[in-house]
């Protein structure tokens, strides 16, 4: 790396994320409530912190600032200052050092210690004391990336929904087994794209994938404890990174790879996604990200007593997507996933959750008509799940619907327009 500068150029508020231009890489990271935001900037182990930037320029609720020479694979990490006030739904915490939710990539493992949460755990005040610990050796930091891929030659199949038949898989359920596929590649994004696997999903007939979450999640800290495991990963740590553990290579490109191969054999990759909540949980979860940033956006919390999160989601917390750049976030990464990855579609996890308001569920709401009128995401099959736990919580049919679109739905399917879906062997139709 070239000697760094001891201080930030302006930059600019767009995009959102670390942004490498070929000379140097953008920094802008959201925040409506903080008072001032550092950029920490670490070692190629992301361990040993080389120098740390106050973001110069804050444009429209964006911090930015712009650090020339710099290069991709360069990691960092966020810290955000402001008002620690859990009554009033603040929780800035500046020990604790912040993945930036439009990292495109992650260094370092998650390890949990109760440095990781910006209150004392052991306190009787519980989520109202102030921890003063630093977290940044335990904590995994964002790695700036060029992620140019070719997809010009690349077809997508956009199987009608009358002849759409999804398999739902998990990435290393389906081929962890399999003896056709080297055992370095079992389990893994590579093997998605092994001939000997695309010829048994061609044999099911099958014409769309749908993989479940594969954006980075967390190992819960209280499932480690019982020497468990999170298999599932409905439980967000990044929604711009892929699951590391589902790579058999260092390289983004396995996924690309693989994606392209599906489309070559005529099958469709849609994604289970989770944007109904994410992994930090209910007030007394850790401070890993958004809380950090901005716990008062990010997160809808009860009016009246916004030291407590609306738990619709039954996980601890719901994002608020009442809020423009929230919306903003999960729009970007459902588009980064589509043009970055080849991805086809999305199925919503907790889909109501994405549309409620203060007043209940609403199928007007915001998200939804971003969704609809998006050049890249109104033309990829969505699919809701049509529930959460909160009031009104099960509105099966109550979703928006848009008219086709050449031969690609783009609706809003609450029963996917007749549809197949197999699962575990078994082949289930909705609606």
């Amino acid at each position: 790396m070239h000697l760094l500068p001891d201080t930030l150029e302006a930059g600019s508020a767009y995009p959102l994320g670390a942004t490498f231009d070929g000379l140097g890489v953008n920094f802008a990271v959201y925040s409506a409530n903080a008072e001032k935001i550092e950029l920490c900037v670490y070692d190629d182990s992301g361990r040993r912190e080389l120098k740390r930037y106050v973001l110069p320029e804050w444009t429209d609720e964006v911090w930015h600032g712009y650090l020339p020479d710099a290069q991709p694979g360069l990691s960092y990490g966020y810290r955000a200052y402001g008002r620690y006030a859990p009554e009033e739904g603040h929780r800035f915490n500046p020990n604790k050092l912040l993945l930036d939710p439009y990292a495109k990539a992650m260094t370092g493992e998650l390890r949990w210690t109760d440095a990781m949460y910006g209150y004392q755990v052991k306190s009787a005040r519980e989520d109202l004391s102030f921890d003063r610990r630093d977290n940044a050796l335990t904590m995994p930091k964002g790695v700036v990336t060029d992620s140019h891929f070719d997809w010009s030659r690349d077809v997508r199949p956009n199987t009608p929904w009358s002849e759409t038949v999804i398999y739902e898989a998990h990435v290393k359920g389906l081929t962890k087994l399999f003896d056709e596929v080297q055992p370095s590649e079992r389990g893994t994004f590579a093997a998605l794209g092994n001939p000997k696997v695309i010829d048994h999903l061609k044999r099911l007939g099958v014409t769309a994938l749908e993989l479940l979450p594969i954006q980075s999640y967390t190992q819960d800290r209280f499932l480690q404890e019982k020497g468990l495991r999170n298999y599932w990963g409905y439980n967000t740590l990044n929604f711009f990174t892929p699951e590391r553990s589902f790579f058999a290579t260092d390289s983004h490109n396995e996924l690309r790879r693989s994606v392209r191969r599906l489309h070559a054999a005529g099958i469709e990759v849609i994604l289970d996604v989770v944007y109904n909540h994410t992994c930090e949980g209910s007030e007394q979860g850790p401070t890993l990200s958004w809380r950090g940033l901005d716990n008062a956006s990010y997160y809808r919390l009860v009016k009246d007593q916004p030291r407590f999160s609306i738990n619709d989601t039954g996980t601890g917390n719901t994002l608020n997507l009442t809020k423009a750049r929230v919306i903003q976030m999960v729009a970007d990464s459902l588009r980064y996933w589509a043009t970055s990855f080849g991805i086809d579609g999305f199925r919503f996890d907790l889909g109501l959750t994405l549309g409620r308001t203060d007043t209940g569920f609403d199928p007007g709401a915001g998200f939804f008509d971003v969704l609809r009128q998006d050049p890249v995401l109104g033309r990829l099959k969505l699919i809701t799940e049509p529930w959460d736990i909160g009031p009104g919580g099960y509105q099966l049919g109550n979703f928006p619907r848009a008219l086709p679109n050449g031969t690609t739905s783009t609706a809003i399917p609450s029963a996917s327009s007749g549809a197949v879906t197999m699962r575990s062997g078994r082949i289930w139709r909705r609606g």
